[in-house]
């Protein structure tokens, strides 16, 4: 059975994209088939697993856009088993292009619907944004959504505001729609702060927050540079243990 979750956070800088990469490497490492969807145009994701974002030949804007021939832009990292549909900068121009078009919300959910079955896991990294590509990435997240929440006081004024999209995209769109749980990182033992966020946020999702918790890294923050995820960059580190950690988490859920 494919699972398909999208990783959503309006405000950026809170690991939404370290995520997204990290897991699926680790899932990927566990044996599982998975397929990264890069929906942001910044292509952080493209970028974090070593592909040039200006040399891609086709990605999520063709995927929007109706192109059919989709599986043919799909890139396998042979090195982590891991497979990428990319982005570019193009798809900064998708919102304005698909206004006028019907049923755009879904756009992404039919785009990769044939090649869903190819994969146990599918990824979606959304956007920092409330726009119509985040709202794609919601209607396709057929199992839920993933929330990356970062350690400190700000991220929990943002988590109130993606809780009201998701809601009234449920209530519009997609009745199904469902957290499937909220990941919090940037963990810093050393400050009162981390504590009460982390208290705070299980207040808020009751039952829905994932034990594992990523700690603020270098090793973290340096992987992207070198086009790798840590369970490659860095796998003895804090940030790696932690990752694994979540993917072993995550698997153990769906199995239940």
């Amino acid at each position: 059975m494919t699972r398909i979750y999208t990783l959503v956070n309006q405000k950026g800088g809170v690991g939404k994209t370290t995520t997204t990469i990290n897991l699926g490497a680790y899932l990927a490492q566990l044996g599982q088939r998975v397929l990264v969807v890069d929906l942001d145009p910044q292509a952080n994701a493209t970028s974090c697993l070593g592909v040039d974002k200006l040399s891609v030949q086709g990605g999520t804007y063709e995927a929007l856009l109706g192109d059919t021939n989709i599986a043919s832009y799909v890139l396998l990292n042979e090195r982590i088993r891991l497979s990428l549909l990319p982005s570019s900068p193009s798809l900064a121009g998708a919102e304005i292009e698909l206004v006028d078009e019907l049923a755009r919300e879904v756009r992404l959910r039919k785009a990769i619907e044939p090649l869903a079955h190819q994969y146990d896991y599918v990824l979606i990294d959304c956007p920092p944004s409330l726009g119509l590509l985040t709202v794609n990435g919601l209607m396709a997240a057929i199992n839920g959504v993933i929330v990356p929440v970062q350690c400190e006081y700000l991220a929990l004024e943002g988590l109130g505001q993606l809780t009201q999209t998701i809601d009234r995209v449920r209530s519009l769109l997609f009745p199904e729609l469902n957290v499937r749980g909220v990941v919090l990182t940037m963990f810093d033992s050393r400050t009162n702060l981390s504590t009460d966020v982390v208290t705070e946020v299980n207040r808020h999702f009751p039952d829905q927050v994932f034990k594992s918790v990523i700690p603020r890294s270098i090793r973290l923050a340096e992987a992207p540079s070198y086009g790798l995820p840590i369970s490659v960059y860095a796998p003895t580190s804090v940030g790696a243990a932690a990752y694994e950690a979540l993917a072993k988490e995550l698997l153990k859920g769906d199995k239940n």
